[in-house]
């Protein structure tokens, strides 16, 4: 699995704050993914009222779009920025608070208390702090996330989420050794090793 010049590469989380202050964010899609609408059997798997939890988050339209079929949704983001940019943009009235267990994170809810939004890095979360999920939906997450950090991260989402859980990826395919990322190439093969 030749992943090019991309194992050494590393953006920090100062880089990110970046992107959201500068607006550089081509990233964010103001429609809701169509491969979340296309495999939304698959996560739901028949089932109601989840769980699901959005890593890297952003400031994801699909949130909101399965808080309002009645999922609770949790996510992490570490530009608290995204996350007031995503209540506002929604008209959602929400509270803050500080979570005690990561010094300086916060945590934002939505006062209807079906969305709760981390500010924080996601490797200060833990299943203690947020509990487990049903469900994740995982759309540029893995593929954001330093290489050298990918099987800190696979683990730490193992761990949050429950038996039965249903876990939607979505990764990209190119020539690693023509684009420096992100979004990284994560070969098929290491999606295996990593999550099994």
């Amino acid at each position: 699995s030749d992943v090019g010049s991309q194992k050494e590469r590393v953006v920090t989380d100062e880089e990110w704050l970046e992107k959201w202050e500068m607006g550089n964010i081509g990233f964010h899609k103001e429609e809701g993914h169509p491969l979340l609408q296309k495999y939304l059997d698959v996560l739901l798997n028949g089932r109601s009222g989840l769980r699901i939890f959005f890593p890297l988050c952003g400031k994801a339209v699909e949130m909101k779009w399965l808080a309002d079929m009645g999922h609770s949704v949790v996510g992490v983001e570490i530009s608290e920025q995204a996350v007031k940019d995503f209540f506002s943009e929604h008209s959602l009235p929400y509270c803050e608070e500080p979570v005690p267990e990561i010094s300086g994170a916060k945590m934002f809810q939505s006062t209807s208390g079906n969305i709760s939004l981390y500010c924080c890095s996601i490797y200060d979360l833990s299943s203690s702090i947020v509990g487990k999920f049903d469900g994740v939906w995982d759309r540029g997450a893995l593929v954001a996330v330093n290489p050298c950090d990918r099987q800190r991260y696979a683990s730490l989402m193992i761990s949050l989420v429950e038996k039965n859980s249903s876990y939607l990826l979505v990764t990209v395919s190119y020539d690693p050794n023509k684009h420096k990322g992100p979004p990284f190439y994560v070969p098929e093969s290491e999606i295996k090793s990593l999550f099994g």
